[in-house]
Order: structure tokens, then sequence, then C-alpha cells
């Protein structure tokens, strides 16, 4: 199976679980049961190349001039991680269906565990950093669904929060650190970054990027001080915080920080960095476990100690450390997933999770009992467990590394951390199963059925077969770690096995035990204590900033958008000035190359018109009318000014948007007063004129040093110039640039104007149906009006008119690959001879003689525009690529067809669509504020002037 299938399948299969939900709970559980279940048979198909040492890899070129290629890999270590992503999440899936009550909507309980599990398969088989870093934050949105799926639970809510903001602001530092080992490398692609170690150490972009990745590594994998997040994650469904604990979301940092160690790690800034926050972790949140009275809780803190565990085995730089981490790993997956269901069982079974109201289950629950003990023992490092093996590696490893110039500081700071993991482990079975039987259980305990223990029974199996028998897992533990390490280094000679002899790590493991045994015989006392003792609450602290960014967030906004359009412009207008400035006085600009053109009359009888409509327009600005009237003399000499200097295309285009764009304010003027009102003091005039005399001057100076300069003689023009008619099939330019080189910004661009009528559509509505529309009927429009409100003149030579232009528009759309028109255009001239019609006639006479709705023209111009680009594909040719051909058929002469006509057409029926509707929109507000007569108002037909019979009388 395809790797990207691989990835893929959890993404498509999320689409199911949704669908499926009516069909009842059993159908949501067997399609995403299937989905996980196909996506890891697809992987086990590459399990024996990839252990025989092969690399799998696959690969699809996007952008490669920017480094972004969808690349995927697929190695030991990407293996052991995926595996346990599928292979607990199918456990995980079967657990929820019999977890989940009636209540919960599993469907979509099961949509956001397959986009987070896409997400995560996504992060562990990427090789292109870029992409990795999507998965990455796709993986803190959807653990954002997991973890607040409860939504009537504010702490879940809140832990939902909590999670994002700190993953995501470590993301967005990752981000950083990762475009910088780019920038090093010259590469986005993983495996060239990983043969690349010397290069990146000797960087003086090193440090920082170091230290943006660990940021990212370390609020993912809860290290500390970003640890507390996790255990406030538990406020999640039971599935959730085992899955999320044991085999995926916390597990990404310990991924990225193994996947990069063959280039990151082996400095002393490394070892400092990582062991230092990894060992001050494990301690921290084992220490804070042992006093946890809710058995999730006891268990998040538990994760975030083992989190830190596996991360100071990173950071000692080893391979024996690394090689020991992955098999922490692994085992922390297997014990860690069981001890979570089996918490999920005792509260599903009891209704309580407090250890304060538990003790005695093990005699009413002998299954989970079973279960967890076994999963806890582990946990506490006892013999013939798998975590006994792994803790040994940690307290071997800890005797032999070297922080801040001691050798006995992580060897002591490693055996405290591992006695506190041993009294809360003993706590969790002695405070939960162990003592006498209660008559207070806020339910009678019972193990569960069947479907609810299956899987912590079926993940204790590794817990004991890898404790009893360490060689079934050692060859893989190794192959895995050589991947960690990379090629180049060398394996450690140290095998994993039940029996060291007398070795100093037995007698730290041994230290820890009894330890955690004397710390649960005096949890009593120990308990009041803590409670005694002041301690700052990582949550309140976290609370506050949040609080305290969120109040200067708000000072901010209230003081820069306060709602005033002149503030914002003469804050940005001035920055882009000052910008320029500083531009203009540093920079090279030379002498003028060429002369000036002489002043004709003509044009500067042009440019006087414009100046002084230009002055009239900010004298009268408060009167709308005046100032709609003086918009439309500067837009008329703007198209004059485009054809004066031959831009024909562009003065046709401009002179057809100023008249719908008259037409449409003088409709919207309608419903707005005469004048708008005094506002800016003189003061901010002032201010304001000084901006804009400043800003305009500097455009004039810039725009005179542009066209007195000489360009290089190999620029974009010469390209379209060259090529228009050789690529694009036409001598219009402007048309082939829109429709063909540039034809995907054309294309967004009609799917904006659809949207923008849409809007307006959407605005009038909401208008029309609330206390705008009291306003509009008691705005005096029942006044008397001019009885002839549709001149007769107008109406004849408006229908006269309009085949007329109708025929107009067809020729300059057809005209437009090569003569100055298109289908923008054509579509403009054609809504300008509609819109004549609704004006004259009124909008009740046009609107019953429409026979399309102008959603539905809107929508097939752009599926036109949309299905001519996707004809590109069957032809082998990217997305919008035109072809074009010269045929003849008799008696015509010979003439040129180009698919770019379909498109055109397309942004034809986008552009009539769109000024109609907005039309539309404005008549339909107008005829129910009681502006527009009835429909039969303007009707010229005869028949309404015969005498009418006393029946219709």
């Amino acid at each position: 199976m395809s790797l990207f299938l691989i990835i893929a399948l959890p993404f498509l299969g999320a689409l199911l679980p949704g669908l499926m939900y009516q069909a009842g709970r059993q159908s949501c559980f067997l399609v995403t049961f299937l989905v996980t279940a196909c996506a890891a048979i697809g992987l086990a198909t590459h399990a024996p190349a990839v252990l025989a040492g092969e690399v799998v890899t696959a690969s699809l070129s996007w952008l490669p001039q920017l480094g972004l290629n969808v690349n995927l890999f697929l190695d030991p270590l990407g293996l052991m991680f995926a595996g346990l992503i599928l292979g607990i999440g199918m456990l995980i899936i079967l657990y929820a269906r019999f977890y989940l009550s009636r209540d919960d909507n599993m469907g979509a309980f099961f949509t956001y565990l397959l986009l987070f599990q896409g997400a995560m398969v996504g992060i562990v088989l990427s090789d292109n950093i870029l992409m990795l870093l999507i998965f990455w934050e796709l993986t803190s949105l959807s653990s954002f669904l997991l973890i607040g799926f409860w939504k009537h639970l504010p702490e879940g809510r809140q832990g939902a929060r909590m999670a994002l903001t700190v993953t995501g602001m470590g993301g967005l530092a990752m981000i950083g650190g990762m475009l910088l080992l780019g920038q090093i490398v010259g590469s986005y692609d993983l495996t060239v970054i990983l043969e690349n170690r010397e290069l990146i150490q000797a960087s003086p972009l090193y440090l920082p990027a170091l230290i943006l990745i660990l940021l990212g590594c370390f609020t993912k994998s809860a290290q500390f001080p970003f640890h507390f997040w996790l255990p406030h994650a538990m406020a999640a469904p039971t599935p959730v915080s085992a899955y999320l604990h044991s085999a995926t979301m916390v597990k990404a940092g310990l991924f990225l920080m193994a996947r990069m160690w063959p280039v990151l790690s082996g400095t002393e800034i490394w070892i400092v960095l990582v062991c230092s926050a990894g060992l001050i972790t494990m301690v921290l949140g084992a220490l804070i476990a042992i006093f946890k009275n809710d058995l999730k809780a006891l268990l998040a803190f538990s994760t975030v100690s083992h989190l830190g565990l596996i991360t100071f085995l990173l950071g000692t730089g080893t391979s024996f450390g690394a090689m020991a981490a992955v098999f922490h790993i692994l085992n922390h997956a297997s014990f860690k997933a069981a001890l979570f269901m089996s918490a999920g069982i005792v509260d599903h079974a009891v209704h309580t999770r407090d250890m304060t109201r538990l003790g005695g289950l093990r005699r009413l629950m002998p299954i989970t009992f079973a279960i967890a003990t076994l999963a806890a023992l582990s946990m506490a490092g006892i013999p013939l467990l798998n975590g006994f093996l792994s803790k040994e590696m940690m307290l071997e490893e800890a005797l032999h590394t070297t922080l801040f110039g001691s050798s006995y500081l992580v060897a002591a700071v490693a055996t405290l951390g591992a006695l506190f993991s041993a009294a809360y482990s003993f706590r969790f079975i002695a405070h939960t199963f162990l003592g006498k039987e209660r008559n207070d259980y806020p339910a009678k305990p019972h193990d569960p059925e069947f479907g609810l223990w299956i899987s912590p029974a079926l993940l204790i199996i590794p817990v004991i077969a890898i404790g009893v028998a360490p060689f079934l897992a050692e060859p893989f533990v190794r192959t895995v770690t050589q991947a960690v390490i990379g090629s180049a280094a060398e394996m450690p000679s140290a095998h994993i096995k039940l029996w060291h002899g007398f070795v100093p790590a037995l007698g730290m493991s041994a230290i820890a035990v009894v330890g955690g045994l004397l710390l649960l015989a005096a949890f009593g006392p120990l308990a009041r204590l803590w409670a005694a003792t002041p301690r700052p609450e990582a949550k309140d602290i976290f609370d506050r900033i949040i609080a305290a960014a969120v109040g200067l967030a708000g000072l901010v906004s209230e003081r820069l958008h306060n709602g005033s359009f002149t503030r914002y412009a003469a804050v940005f207008v001035t920055a882009v000035v000052a910008i320029g400035a500083h531009a203009w006085f540093t920079g090279t600009d030379g002498a003028p190359a060429r002369e000036m053109l002489p002043i004709t009359p003509v044009g500067f009888a042009g440019w006087l018109m414009l100046m002084i409509a230009t002055g009239f327009l900010v004298t009268v600005h408060r009167n709308r009318l005046a100032v709609l009237i003086l918009m439309g003399i500067i837009g008329l000499m703007v198209s004059v000014g485009f054809n004066y200097f031959s831009a024909p295309d562009l003065a046709l285009t401009q002179i057809s948007v100023e008249v719908v764009t008259i037409v449409l304010l003088l409709l919207a003027l309608n419903f707005m007063p005469n004048s708008t009102p005094k506002e800016s003091t003189i003061l901010h005039r002032s201010r304001d004129i000084v901006v804009s005399v400043v800003a305009g001057l500097a455009a004039a100076g810039l725009i005179y040093s542009i066209l007195m300069s000489d360009f290089p003689i190999a620029s974009i023009a010469d390209y379209h110039l060259a090529n228009s008619y050789k690529g694009g099939g036409g001598t219009n330019v402007v048309n082939v640039i829109l429709v063909d080189f540039r034809g995907f910004d054309t294309f967004g661009e009609i799917i904006v104007l659809g949207i923008a009528a849409l809007v307006i559509y959407a605005l009038t509505e909401a208008l029309m149906s609330g206390p705008v529309r009291a306003r509009l009927l008691n705005r005096g429009y029942e006044e008397e009006r001019a009885g002839d409100a549709h001149p007769l003149m107008m109406v004849v030579l408006t229908r006269v008119l309009m085949p007329v232009v109708l025929l107009v528009g067809v020729y300059i759309f057809l005209r437009g690959h090569n003569e100055p028109g298109g289908g923008f255009v054509a579509g403009l001239v054609v809504a300008i001879a509609v819109v004549m019609q609704y004006m004259a006639s009124g909008f009740a006479w046009a609107d019953k003689r429409q026979r399309y709705h102008y959603h539905g023209i809107i929508g097939a111009g752009v599926l036109c525009a949309g299905l001519t680009g996707i004809g590109a594909w069957f032809a082998g040719a990217p997305f919008l690529s035109s072809a074009f051909g010269y045929f003849r058929i008799p008696p015509m002469e010979k003439f040129e067809l180009a698919t770019a006509m379909g498109f055109d057409l397309g942004v034809f029926l986008a552009v009539v669509g769109a000024v109609m509707l907005s039309l539309e929109s404005f008549s339909r507000l107008g005829r129910r504020a009681g502006i527009e007569e009835s429909e039969h108002a303007m009707d010229i037909d005869p028949s309404r002037d015969e005498p009418k019979t006393e029946t219709e009388t």
C-alpha cells in the first residue's frame, strides 16, 4: 500500500462515522475500526522490508523551486510510531464503542479521532519538514476537538483551550526553528537535513534553531515548564486520555527529538537543555502524582513524569540513552494505555475516580484488578514486567551521565524520580483495589462487559511477554535505535536482559521500590503536609497570563481599532510614506534616463479636469449625491487617460465599471441620508490634509522616477508580448493574460465577485426581516411622489436599445482574444443593458420576465470557468492551460477557436450574475420599503388601457 494512502485513509475515513451516525453506534464503530485496520495492514505490508534495512519512500513534486515537495519515508523509527498510533488506535476504538454512553455523539467522536490519527501518522511519515509542520498543527487542532468533546463540562472546554494555546504557541516556535534548519542546509527534506550534522552544528543559526525546535517538542510533550496543560486534558473522555497519553499526542515531541537526534544532539547545550528539562519534569511530575486523588489526574502526572524520563534519555546524547528511550517509549505505551482504560472502567462501574471513595475493589472487580495491577507494577519498575527493564536501563545511563560538572547529580535525581514513580504506582493499586470493601460506593462495583476490558487486557500481553522474555523485543529495539542515532553512529554493545548481575542500577532500582513502599506507608501525614505547603499553581499562573494578554490586546485594540476609518488610513499611509521615504533617501535612484514627452493641450485639459473634480470632491465630500457625480467624472477622466496612454482594454473596462458602479450607488442612496454627519474636528482634518498631500507627492515622485528610468530588456512584459499569440493564440495581450497566463487569478476573482454579490443579497435579506425594515417603512415614502415614475420615452428607448446592446456585448465578447474586449467587459455591457431595463420599467416588471435566478447565473459562470480549466487535465496540461486552432466552415473564412472562450464565458456569466444580483438586492429592499410601484406600473402593453368590464371592476 502506498504511504500516501496510509496517511489519507484516516482523513478520508473521517467522513464515514458522521454519515453512518443515523445507522447506529455499531455502524460508526465498524467503519472507524475498519479504516484504522486497513491503514495498519497497509503499514504492515512494508514492515518486512523496513526491518530488513530498506527505507520505503514516496514522493510527489509540488513546488520544487520553493522546496515544497510532498515527500514521505518509512524507516524503523517511523514504523514503530505509526504502528503504535494505528495498533493502539484500534484498541482505543474498540474500547470507546463500549465506553461512550448513548447520549454521546459517537459519529462526531470517531470523526475527530480519525482526523487526529491521520495527523499523527502524517507527522511520523513526513520527509519534508514543512509538511510535517502542517500535520503538527493538525494534531493540535484535532486534539482540541477531542479534549473538549464533552462540551457541557467547563473543565473540558478549559482543558481544550489550554492544550491548544500551549501546543499552538510551541508549534509557532518550532516553525521558526525548522525554517532555520532548512536555511542552513538549503533543503526542507528531512533525509537531506539528517545527513548534514557537521554543517548544522557549525552554523551560527544552530542555537536559535535548537531552542525553537525544543520549544515545540517540550510544549507538545509537556516538559517543564509547559507540563501543566497535560493533566487538564484529562477532562476528555477516557478513550481520548488513553490515546493521547500513551501513543500519540504527547509522543509527538519525543518522536521529533528522536528524529532530529542525529543532527541536533551531542552538543553541550543540547545535553544541558534536554537533560535538565527531562530530569525536572520526571521528578516534579512524579511528586505531584503521588498526592492526586483522582485516578486520571494521578495517571496524567505520571505520564508527565515518564515523558521527562524519556526526554532525559534522549538528552544524554549517547547511543545507549537513545536505545533506552526507544525501549521505554514502547513499554510506556502499553502499560499506560492499559492503566487509563482501567481507570475508565472503574469510573464507568463505580461512578467515581476519587480514590478517597474507592478501595476494596479487588474482589468486586477481579478482572479490572488484575489488569490494572500488572500495568501499575510495570510502571513502578517491578521485575518480570517490561517497565522494569527500561527503568533499569535509565538508571544505568544516569550513572554515566555528567551534568553541571557533577557525576552524581543525575544518578541521584533519577533514583528519586524512580522512587516517586514507584510510590504513586503502589498508591494506585492500594487505594483503589486493596483494603476493605466499602458500603458507600456511588454505584455497585462490577467488572464490565467483555468489550470494555478486552483492549487493556490485550495490552498486558506485551507487558508480561517483554518483561519475561526481553529477547523478543531486543532486535526490534536495536533496529529502531539505529534509525534514531543514524547509520554513522555505533550501536551500544549492551543487551536487554532480565539479569545483569548485582550492578549499581539494580541497587538504585531496589532503593526506588523500597522507598516507594515507605512513602505509601507514610502517605497520611505526608498528604497533610503536602496540602498545607504553599506552592504555585501552574493553572492559576496560566490563567493570569492569559487574562493579562487578553487585557493588553483589548487595550491596544481599543486605542488602534476604534472604528475610525480615517485613523486607520492615516496610520497606514503614514507608515507607508515613512518606509518609502527611508528607501528613497537611502536608495540609488539616479538621474532621469530619458526626456519627458511633450505636454499636449488635450492631455493638459484632461489632467486639469481630473484635478478640479478631485478638489471639488474633497470640498463637498459630505454631500453624497455630489460626491457620486464627481466620482463619475473622475472615473471618466481616468478612462480617457488609459485610452490616451494606449490602453484601450483598461479604458473600456474602467468606463463600464464606472457606469455599473454609479447606477448601483444611486440605488443605494435611496436608503441613506443626503449628507454624511460631521465627524472630524479641524485638527483632524488638518492632519488628514497633511498626510494626504505628503502621500500624494510621494506617489507622484515614485511614478515620475519609474517613468523616467530604463527597465531591463528581459522583463515580464516582454515575455507576455512574445508569447501571447504563440502560447495563447491571441494578439490582445491583456485578455490572454487574464484567461491564460494568469487564469487562476481571474478564476479566484470571479469567485470572490460572486461571493460579494451573495453577501449583499444575504445582508438585504437580514435588513428586510429586522428592525431596519420598520425604519425604512417610516421614512416618509408614503408622501406624494412623481406620478411618472417610469417615463414612457425612457421605457421605449431602453427596450429598443436592449437587443442592440446585447449584440454589442456579444461582439465585444467574441473579439476580446485579439482586440480590446473580452468576457469581463462584455459582462459589464450586458449588465448595463439589463440595469437600464430595471431603471426604466421598474424592478417588478423586469423581475417578472427574468427566467433564470442570478444565483444560478453566478454558479454557472464559476462552473463553466472551472470545467474549462479541468479540461486541460485530460490533455495532460496544467489546470487552465488553453489550446487553440484554426478552422474553416464554408462559406465562412478560416477563423480561430480557443478553449479560453469557455473560460471567458464563465467570467461573462459571473459578472452579469453578480451585478444583477446586487441590483436585485437593492430593488427588493426598495420594494419592501414602499419605494417601488406595483409590477404593472410601467407596462406599455396597449391592452392595459382597454376599459374594464363591470365584472372586472
